[in-house]
């Protein structure tokens, strides 16, 4: 029996380097997209087993020649430019890639005349203002987005939902609420906690760390449980609707730093940073995965704290 084709758009980043373990132990024949300037640590140890090709999301005709030779039967579209506080320093470039960048991968499908199902990673960011007497979120919740970013993914989302709508593309729209883990970029909150108490423990920096908004509550998915999501999201889910995935429960950032710092021995000071506060700051993101789970029967299996154990080890070894 042939093996199943996956194509991960942005394998070579922290979930989709995550997704592309979790398919070829599921024992796909995965492909995936990088780009000359890609770094590819995250795959380096299992790069044997992919299958690489060199594509930009704003190249559309480097995608349709990809995606007319591979033909591939599910599409993970996890590319994106993802980080909310560089979204308001190149507002212009992120709406680039993940507005524009997502029309073009679905055009080359549609051109390619495929009857694969696509994934797209859409994120809770998409909800932004939301109202006490609103929580836990459903995917009914009004979006009123915070940042570029989430306009961004408020843009990629609806035009899933409008290219299901027009040309019966199978797209469906997963909202991942906060996920973290081994390899999660320094740049974000909880992993720039664990990197700096890591370069602390080796004294290669004071013993101060760098905060920003401390009081924001966010709802944690382990990036492994994330992944097994998706790939239940394809095999499961309708296309054209939208699912949250997410624990339904909200952690305050200051409390992930705090459980971070218990598993070290270092003594801290914890200072404030401006340059880390945002122009407006989404106050509490907890979600309702009922219907999620009620179609894939999905569950979260890693607690927060053996994910925060992980991502400080990670960082231990690579600092």
């Amino acid at each position: 029996m042939e093996k199943k084709k996956a194509l991960i758009t942005g394998i070579a980043g922290f979930v989709g380097s995550h997704m592309a373990e979790l398919l070829l132990e599921k024992g796909y024949e995965v492909y995936g997209y990088v780009r000359v300037r890609s770094k590819l640590d995250h795959i380096v140890h299992i790069q044997d087993k992919l299958k690489l090709e060199e594509a930009d999301l704003l190249d559309s005709h480097s995608l349709y020649s990809s995606i007319e030779r591979i033909r591939p039967d599910v599409i993970f579209h996890l590319a994106a430019q993802s980080f909310v506080p560089t979204s308001w320093v190149s507002p212009a470039v992120t709406l680039d890639v993940n507005i524009i960048g997502s029309a073009n991968l679905f055009e080359a499908v549609k051109r390619a005349k495929l009857d694969c199902v696509i994934q797209i990673a859409c994120s809770s960011e998409e909800y932004g203002m939301v109202y006490e007497n609103e929580l836990p979120i459903k995917e009914t919740n009004p979006l009123r987005p915070l940042s570029p970013y989430a306009v961004s993914k408020v843009a990629m989302d609806y035009l899933g939902y409008q290219y299901y709508q027009s040309y019966g593309l199978k797209i469906v729209r997963t909202r991942g609420f906060n996920h973290t883990g081994p390899r999660r970029g320094d740049t974000f909150a909880e992993s720039n906690f664990a990197k700096q108490i890591a370069l602390i423990e080796k004294k290669k920096q004071d013993p101060v760390i760098y905060v920003g908004n401390l009081d924001a509550k966010r709802d944690y998915t382990d990036v492994r449980d994330m992944v097994k999501g998706y790939l239940l999201a394809v095999e499961h889910c309708d296309p054209g609707e939208v699912y949250n995935i997410c624990t339904g429960r909200a952690e305050r950032i200051g409390d992930v730093l705090t459980m971070l710092l218990g598993m070290s021995k270092v003594k801290v000071e914890i200072k404030e940073d401006p340059a880390r506060m945002r122009p407006s700051d989404v106050p509490v993101l907890i979600g309702d995965n009922t219907k999620f789970v009620q179609k894939t029967g999905w569950q979260p299996m890693i607690p927060l704290e053996q994910t925060m154990a992980d991502l400080l080890n990670y960082w231990r070894e690579h600092v």
